[in-house]
């Protein structure tokens, strides 16, 4: 992470293999006090400055794409606080009777991915700052289609720069970068159930599953 975000190593937080919503998560950003890339650990679940508690934030951990720009609570981090989110892969679930079946995604050549973010400062009326974060969405693309019809923006290495640059408001170069990401490039497997529990961490949550598994590439 450190080696592919021009990061101080000690900043790196340690690895994690299940990170749900509500909880902790590191993202790459512009520091608001400094204006250089930085790595935190912002809440998943945005917190609008306006908001009078912290309750909605669960309601808020994605923002669609396609109307991030427009909609209120998410329209100025679209503008000023945009950031990047790095993982190996992400997870969707493939509903199947009453318990859904995860499938962690990831790129083929397993290089880290940087999903697309945006982060909010929010100060609680009893004082503590809380700065917060979305993940925005866009259509799957024919990979991930067969499982979940939303997938997480991922941001292409060479854009890095400019989706983290406050500065950039063309829509038409913002746009391009939030398409959904090649399927080419993508793999995929199903998991076991283990990881459906937020509290479960480690090496199994993202080990293919024993049987079911499907070829979709």
């Amino acid at each position: 992470m450190a080696d592919r975000f021009g990061l101080d190593a000690a900043m790196v937080p340690d690895p994690r293999h299940n990170l749900a919503p509500t909880r902790l998560i590191p993202v790459v950003r512009l520091g608001p006090e400094t204006g250089r890339p930085e790595i935190a650990r912002l809440r998943w679940g945005l917190i609008p400055p306006w908001a009078r508690d912290d309750s909605g934030a669960s309601r808020l951990i994605n923002a669609r794409s396609e109307t991030a720009a427009e909609k209120p609570v998410f329209r100025q981090a679209f503008r000023k606080r945009r950031c990047l989110v790095p993982a190996d892969g992400f997870f969707e679930w493939r509903r199947s009777g009453i318990e859904g079946i995860p499938w962690f995604f990831r790129l083929k050549d397993r290089r880290l991915m940087a999903m697309a973010g945006l982060w909010e400062r929010w100060q609680s009326p009893d004082g503590p700052i809380v700065d917060s974060c979305a993940l925005l969405t866009t259509g799957a693309n024919e990979l991930v289609r067969r499982v979940h019809h939303r997938m997480p923006v991922i941001i292409p290495d060479p854009d890095y720069e400019a989706w983290l640059d406050p500065d950039q408001a063309d829509p038409e170069t913002l746009n391009r970068m939030m398409k959904p990401y090649p399927a080419g490039l993508m793999a995929g497997h199903p998991v076991g159930t283990w990881a459906n529990d937020p509290n479960h961490d480690g090496p199994l949550c993202i080990e293919p599953a024993e049987d079911g598994q499907l070829s979709l590439w």
